[in-house]
């Protein structure tokens, strides 16, 4: 998650950069280290489970190694809002900030702040309700002389709701790292039955395929659809850019109330 965000944050920087280099005959030399850092917040907090997780590190310049640095001594706290909890998180490691006694109710409101050097960040998300996952399949398709193998989520999406989606998968307890995220823009209230495509190397006949289906917010589903650089709903490119956040300050990252449920099958 820190590598693709970092390569969000200096695309554009790059692009930008040949785009005027082009266009005139003045050399030009780019410097790809002028921007400023800035604190990366992620914060999830699940129905499911009690251990409620928020991780803070820093962005880094462009020529330094893709390891995002872990920020420590924040002051994190999260407040039910419907029933006025309000629960310190301890650092448990270097930038890792855990409490194991918050697990997310439907429908509350949580609000996160986070307090560094005298800074404030800070969000607020509903609980969205849960969808229920019924079943996984998979879908044979050829593609380079191979065999790609697909997992798909079957479920149905309550109608005249608007309902965000995104979804982790494991092979054989192996954690795929691609971001699938979509909407029922165009499924309302319909049964949905949508393939993860993965690259052909991940799935093979009798793998057990475990995935979670999140019930996630607005602009959780955006933060991912941008981080992911495709339009979940036609699988294009987009355009490059940092992915907007939820966050109010000057910093990267989300924070997520989301409903869980995970399955498990076997590729067949």
């Amino acid at each position: 998650m820190q590598k693709l965000l970092k390569i969000k944050s200096i695309w554009y920087s790059i692009f930008a950069g040949l785009v005027t280099l082009f266009s005139c005959t003045k050399v030009i030399d780019i410097n790809l280290n002028d921007a400023a850092p800035k604190f990366v917040i992620q914060g999830n907090l699940s129905n499911v489970t009690a251990t409620t997780t928020v991780t803070v590190s820093r962005t880094i310049n462009f020529s330094q190694d893709n390891v995002f640095p872990a920020v420590s001594g924040a002051v994190v706290t999260i407040k039910d809002n419907s029933s006025g909890l309000i629960s310190t998180l301890n650092e448990t490691s270097m930038g890792t900030y855990q409490t194991f006694d918050l697990q997310g109710i439907i429908g509350h409101t949580y609000s996160l702040n986070v307090s560094i050097n005298g800074a404030n960040y800070s969000s607020t998300s509903i609980m969205p309700e849960q969808v229920p996952l019924d079943s996984i399949t998979f879908q044979h398709n050829e593609g380079f002389g191979r065999n790609v193998i697909s997992p798909i989520p079957n479920f149905t999406d309550p109608a005249n709701v608007k309902n965000y989606y995104q979804f982790e998968e494991l092979v054989n307890g192996r954690h795929i790292n691609r971001i699938f995220v979509f909407d029922d823009r165009l499924s309302d209230g319909k049964y949905i039955a949508r393939q993860l495509f993965n690259d052909s190397s991940y799935i093979a006949l009798g793998d057990m395929v475990e995935l979670e289906m999140k019930c996630v917010n607005k602009n959780v589903f955006e933060y991912f659809k941008q981080l992911s650089g495709l339009d979940p709903t036609n699988g294009q490119p987009t355009s490059p850019a940092n992915p907007v956040n939820n966050i109010v300050g000057e910093c990267l990252g989300y924070f997520s109330t989301y409903t869980s449920q995970k399955m498990r099958a076997i590729a067949k």
